[in-house]
């Protein structure tokens, strides 16, 4: 992991505290999410709320207020209501819609509130003091890395891509320029909003329009479902293979199992929300100033490695 120096020195000092919470006043922080729409926001649920669990026990002079909304002016009305209800302390945020958000988070900050986003950038620089996230750009090109080494005399690929907001311009530039110069031809690419039923639908497409393809790249395992299936339905499993990303049980399960059509995987784990509401509590518990951005690596998920990330507890 990719950690400025203020984050790992707040990780090791909140490690050194063993468990026990520090006297102080009771503080209060804000966990605010997308609502379940697919796996990856599923995971992002369980992940928060299992932190919040761990961390009230651990710290009862902490109170968390979490809250899960399907859109941005919910999401909006709840970071409202946590300031002027419950004035929270704290706040750490995975904006649904970050370009639509910004200003309302901008606003909890300028109100003096630790702010950490995780995932998805605002479309203002500086708004928050910590920023949580996996590491967009190299999903991107790990993938490419991949289809390099198994299509070194090049080839016609597909990608699905999630939704047009930033981070998936990143992986998108980095799966590009890990590409550029070989032989591998793309031969279109469309949003499928991180979605299955919408990555069916698009891979549908493809699949009528291009006769050959020999490789998807989808970027994202709710894709991979969507567009597994339309593949099946036509038959064409052993043409193609499929590579994700963000490590979903049901994804990691084929890749364990030596499956041909979804090899590997690329991970992007949702448990990012527990690390950003660890790390600020340890901020706030701890006084130790945080600051900066904490990136989780991108990894190449094979056969021979899928075992270290494979959670029967895990919703997705």
């Amino acid at each position: 992991m990719k950690l400025t120096k203020s984050i790992l020195a707040a990780a090791v000092i909140a490690g050194s505290l063993g468990g026990a919470a520090v006297a102080q006043d009771k503080v209060t922080i804000g966990v605010s999410v997308p609502a379940a729409t697919h796996g990856w926001t599923g995971g992002v649920n369980y992940f928060a709320q299992q932190a919040i669990d761990r961390l009230s026990t651990t710290y009862p002079n902490v109170d968390f207020v979490f809250a899960s909304a399907p859109d941005s002016p919910k999401q909006i009305a709840d970071i409202e209501d946590m300031v002027a209800t419950r004035n929270i302390d704290a706040l750490v945020i995975l904006p649904g819609d970050p370009d639509a958000m910004t200003s309302a988070i901008k606003q909890v900050k300028d109100g003096g509130k630790f702010v950490t986003v995780v995932d998805r950038q605002l479309s203002i620089n500086g708004v928050e003091n910590l920023y949580v996230a996996g590491d967009n750009p190299g999903l991107g090109a790990n993938a490419a890395a991949y289809f390099k080494e198994v299509l070194p005399e090049g080839g016609n690929i597909v990608i699905l891509r999630g939704l047009p907001i930033p981070i998936d311009q990143q992986r998108f530039d980095g799966f590009m320029g890990g590409i550029e110069g070989t032989k591998l031809n793309v031969l279109a690419h469309e949003f499928a909003n991180w979605n299955r039923d919408d990555g069916f639908k698009v891979m549908q497409d493809f699949l009528t329009r291009f006769p050959d393809i020999k490789g998807v790249w989808t970027q994202d395992d709710d894709i991979s479902l969507g567009a597994i299936e339309a593949i099946r339905q036509a038959g064409r499993e052993n043409d193609m293979f499929v590579v994700g990303g963000a490590g979903m049980q049901q994804i990691l399960q084929r890749v364990a199992a030596g499956d041909k059509l979804t090899p590997v995987d690329v991970s992007y784990s949702p448990a990012m929300i527990a690390t950003a509401i660890e790390l600020t509590t340890a901020h706030l518990v701890s006084n130790v100033q945080v600051s900066g951005r904490y990136i989780l690596d991108s990894t190449l998920i094979t056969k021979d490695n899928a075992a270290r990330f494979l959670d029967a507890d895990s919703p997705f």
